[in-house]
């Protein structure tokens, strides 16, 4: 600040100066003055674009050879895109005070008050405060990363970025939803990809009389014949309920995370075409009124 008020206070007395050889009629005194003023100005100005051109080039260089590197080292997705966000930050700060600093601003001075405005301004935005803590506890704690399938504040779908303030999450119907790490640390997380295998369940409604053994014995058949399915924990096919119009059955079997949905719907179809041949009955909702 002092060093922006004597660049001012110079900038004064070299008007006064001009002023001064106008009243005097002194034309080349006024002349020399402007050409000094426009020099100095110029000099640092030009020093300015060439500081900013070349602390471009770097950062674009330095982003490069660490993305490079964390690729070579095998650096989760997650971290690399933290990382990368976060340097580019710091480097652009960087780049900011040496530009200042070229065009004769003492950077002292400037950084005392990007300090104090920065003082500010987190106190403003003290949740992207809570946000970027956030990022660094999900990064630390792992409870997704990028590529796993989870369900957060009321969101489903597929991480595609871990960044400083958000976790990006693209749903089945291609949306990019993005979630404030600060919630995302606080809140509950369901995380569909963390383990290798999960528990497919259907409730199938046949009608009252059907031979439920039939009924198991023909969906235990079907389960046999899909590969997809593990044979460790064993399938379940058990009587779930006496419904008010029809007989549940539920089945329950184990598969690889990703054949989930596909076994899901296929396994669907597989029962409806069955029952068809075999001819079991679907219910259809009925009442029975009895006259008094």
């Amino acid at each position: 600040m002092i060093q922006i008020l004597q660049v001012a206070k110079d900038t004064t007395n070299v008007t006064k100066e001009v002023v001064s050889a106008i009243a005097s009629g002194h034309t080349n005194l006024i002349i020399e003055k402007l050409i000094d003023m426009c020099i100095s100005a110029g000099k640092n100005i030009l020093i300015a674009i060439i500081v900013y051109i070349v602390g471009r080039f770097l950062i674009s260089l330095i982003q490069r050879v660490m993305g490079n590197m964390l690729s070579r080292r095998k650096v989760e997705i997650s971290i690399q895109t933290f990382l990368k966000s976060l340097v580019s930050i710091l480097l652009n700060v960087l780049l900011i005070v040496s530009v200042v600093g070229a065009l004769g601003i003492n950077t002292t001075s400037f950084a005392a008050l990007l300090a104090s405005a920065g003082v500010a301004i987190g106190m403003a935005l003290s949740g992207n405060l809570q946000n970027f803590a956030g990022g660094l506890i999900i990064l630390f704690f792992k409870p997704y990363k990028v590529g796993d399938w989870i369900e957060a504040q009321n969101v489903s779908g597929s991480v595609t970025a871990i960044q400083i303030m958000h976790t990006l999450v693209t749903t089945a119907d291609n949306k990019v939803v993005y979630i404030p790490n600060g919630a995302m640390s606080s809140g509950v997380i369901t995380n569909y990809s963390r383990l290798d295998t999960r528990r497919v369940e259907w409730i199938v409604g046949v009608d009252y009389g059907e031979d439920i053994d039939k009924v198991k014995s023909v969906v235990n058949e079907l389960i046999q014949k899909d590969n997809r399915i593990l044979k460790e924990p064993a399938p379940v096919i058990a009587l779930h309920a006496l419904d008010s119009s029809s007989v549940n059955v539920t089945i329950r079997a184990w598969v690889a995370n990703g054949d989930y949905w596909n076994v899901y719907f296929e396994m669907n179809k597989n029962i409806y075409d069955e029952f068809n041949r075999q001819g079991i009955d679907f219910p259809f909702p009925q009442m029975t009124i009895h006259q008094a």
